[in-house]
């Protein structure tokens, strides 16, 4: 479990540097070595912070050289968990959970969203199996799978029974979209992704420059 929000921030870029490495290994395989001052200024981050975050996971690079390209990127790959199965299952099958089944690039992080339950019948959805959320069903998928994570796509009305229930069956990580803080045991990690916050933020900012 994440201990404090310097190392949550850490650990939020370390996806985008894998990205940014898959992709400059893909279009010229014969990059070895890697600088923080290159990897910063193709990202516009700052050449401390990437050292900084870096060194957490994989100590420092060679002097004048830096990191040689492919070992760091199976480095974070290892640090994320992309090469250990996680199987999801994700509660509220509506436009927005649906818009989260179709997404592919889960797979890559070494997720896999098994099930989806709804309290109504959806059979439009092909890429996984749909359920009514009950007690029979949920007790029949967490019979049969391990299931990591639960995504919480639910309005905030009746979020935090549908928590309740996940870390119940022992869900330990939710990913929550509802807007609602929710309250989970110690143990349970939650990411909250909240869509309307975050464009209001972008909104503000917008409002800012037009107010000088």
């Amino acid at each position: 479990m994440l201990q404090n929000a310097t190392i949550k921030s850490s650990v939020k870029r370390l996806p985008i540097y894998l990205d940014y490495l898959l992709d400059v290994m893909k279009n010229d395989s014969t990059i070895q070595y890697i600088s923080s001052k290159k990897i910063s200024d193709d990202l516009s981050l700052g050449e401390v912070q990437v050292r900084k975050d870096l060194s957490t996971i994989c100590g420092n690079g060679k002097p004048k050289i830096g990191y040689n390209i492919e070992t760091l990127a199976n480095t974070i790959e290892q640090y994320l968990g992309c090469n250990h199965r996680k199987k999801a299952i994700i509660v509220g099958v509506g436009k927005l959970g649906s818009a989260i089944v179709d997404f592919d690039e889960f797979e890559k992080y070494g997720i896999e969203i098994i099930a989806g339950l709804d309290k109504k019948e959806i059979t439009d959805i092909s890429k996984i199996p749909v359920y009514i959320f009950n007690k029979e069903n949920l007790q029949q998928l967490f019979k049969n799978n391990k299931i990591d994570i639960g995504i919480i796509c639910v309005p905030k009305q009746v979020a935090q029974d549908v928590c309740d229930v996940l870390v119940t069956y022992g869900i330990n990580i939710i990913w929550n979209f509802a807007p609602i803080v929710l309250k989970v045991p110690k143990k349970v990690l939650v990411q909250n992704e909240n869509l309307a916050y975050s464009l209001s933020i972008v909104s503000s900012v917008i409002n800012q420059k037009e107010n000088k």
